[in-house]
């Protein structure tokens, strides 16, 4: 596909101006970003413009061969139901041009357009949601790719650590080669590749988008049905009538089903039993253990490290002790002995029963890798001449913002900053420039007749059917069960008016 940009030339050589980096490309080579080259004296762009298709049936079900009105013609994909999306389209830089695709559609006999192109971020970064309970770092610590900081550990969350990558700090305001390696991480991770990443005083995970991580060479299988506590109500019923006591070993909150209300209701009895660790409201402990890879999300091997003497006015001699932690992965069985000490033993059947039903409601560990990006005033350029136009015109649910065909997140307040799973992207939608910076996909759809109210560049509408003649470009079906952009948005619009 050869692009309409400004082109100059320097010794059989053609700039171009894509991007502020502004290469001279010789006949048959590529840009420093593999995206544009010099096809004898034409600056083309390499990647293929992908338009998303949409099937008839999202349910993956066979079409009918014949419906009321008209044979079936064979086709899976609904007439007009492809979108153009950024991918493959280009920038708008210098800044001043209208983006490099404005397509209008009709959908259900609503005019619309959408303004399609390729965001140059420099303001970008990636958060990571990594499921485990195991300890990969403390908050604040740096992460680092190939010895290189690229990000920083954030908080915790339910069953998850989470990990902010890049940002425009570690892209430009560091070294040349942090920001080398900080962009390369972001577009690898952001196109589905898996990134090892270390962790100062704390762990090396593989991580992937979609897979489970992989932390300190063990792909981790699941992630905690709950914290200690929880699990103690949500199991209690199976236990109480097979054991006198249960301890779910958890980083945050260690629960004992005697002193638990679960226990509690349940009539459980008092088993004199002592939890090393900082009591938080009965059967609920805090700081049992120092963070880490062992039993929960703690640095022990051997649970019993996180109990005292069992009080031996309370405690009997052949008390039934089950230790578990809340994935299910590690357990342990106790009976004790007529000193009141635990002696491992193996677990009745009902028990080992009940460890397997923890197991089985944890839910399979997976990498969610989430793409944040800032759409600056140079990108609203290429839709309006007006650009704060178009931040009101997203505010106020007028014009609805997609990457990649994917639906995002919009953060409230100023400006246009988004978030989008990089999985329900298609393959390979971010690219890079080396400033260095990200290339994001992004979309903003509307009625037409609202564009035009924003003082959008009326002159560069092009048809959906011009569009489509375009040789360099890629159908892709779309991902998952995302919203299609284009439907998703006039459906608002129809409640609106009605």
């Amino acid at each position: 596909m050869t692009t309409q940009k400004t082109e100059k030339k320097q010794d059989d050589k053609i700039r171009c101006d894509a991007c502020p980096v502004m290469c001279y490309i010789a006949d048959g080579k590529s840009g420093a970003c593999d995206r544009y080259a010099n096809n004898t004296g034409n600056l083309i762009r390499l990647d293929p413009l992908v338009i998303v298709e949409q099937t008839k049936d999202r349910g993956g079900k066979l079409v009918p061969f014949l419906n009321k009105e008209t044979e079936w013609d064979g086709n899976l994909v609904e007439p007009h139901r492809e979108f153009v999306t950024a991918v493959g389209a280009g920038t708008t830089y210098p800044d001043y041009k209208p983006a490099p695709f404005i397509v209008s559609s009709k959908v259900d006999g609503v005019d619309m357009v959408t303004v399609v192109t390729e965001g140059i971020f420099s303001y970008c970064g990636v958060k990571l949601k990594i499921d485990t309970d195991r300890h990969l770092g403390h908050e604040q610590n740096t992460v680092r790719c190939n010895g290189e900081a690229v990000g920083h550990v954030t908080t915790g969350e339910y069953g998850s650590q989470m990990l902010s990558l890049g940002g425009v700090n570690h892209l430009t305001g560091s070294t040349k080669k942090e920001g080398r390696v900080t962009c390369q991480t972001l577009l690898d991770l952001c196109n589905g590749k898996a990134v090892e990443l270390t962790i100062d005083d704390g762990a090396t995970v593989v991580v992937e988008a979609g897979k489970p991580p992989i932390i300190n060479g063990k792909v981790e299988e699941r992630m905690r049905v709950g914290c200690g506590s929880a699990t103690i109500g949500m199991f209690a019923k199976q236990w109480y009538q097979h054991v006198d006591e249960v301890v779910v070993v958890d980083d945050h909150i260690t629960g004992v089903l005697s002193e638990h209300q679960a226990g509690k209701l349940l009539d459980v009895k008092s088993t004199g039993i002592v939890i090393k660790g900082r009591r938080s409201t009965p059967g609920r402990y805090f700081q049992v253990a120092e963070p880490g890879t062992g039993w929960g999300g703690t640095n022990i091997d051997d649970p019993l490290k996180i109990l005292g003497d069992f009080k031996p006015n309370i405690a009997w001699p052949g008390l039934k002790l089950l230790m578990v932690s809340t994935t299910g992965e590690h357990a342990a069985y106790y009976e004790l002995d007529e000193a009141l000490k635990p002696v491992q033993k193996k677990p009745p059947p009902a028990l080992q029963a009940s460890i397997e039903r923890i197991s089985e409601n944890c839910e399979p560990a997976y990498c969610s890798v989430v793409f944040i990006g800032g759409a600056g005033g140079s990108l609203r350029a290429g839709a309006t001449e007006n650009p704060v136009r178009l931040t009101q015109s997203i505010k106020n649910s007028l014009t609805y913002v997609s990457s990649g065909g994917a639906p995002v997140y919009v953060w409230p307040g100023g400006g246009i900053t988004y978030m989008v799973d990089v999985t329900d992207t298609p393959e390979n939608a971010f690219g890079h420039v080396p400033t260095p910076a990200l290339v994001a996909p992004i979309e903003f759809t509307m009625r037409l007749s609202d564009y035009e109210a924003l003082g959008g560049h009326m002159e560069a509408v092009v048809s959906l059917e011009e569009v489509q003649e375009i040789s360099h470009r890629r159908q892709v079906s779309q991902q998952g069960t995302s919203p299609w952009p284009t439907a998703q948005h006039h459906y608002a619009w129809v409640e609106e008016e009605g």
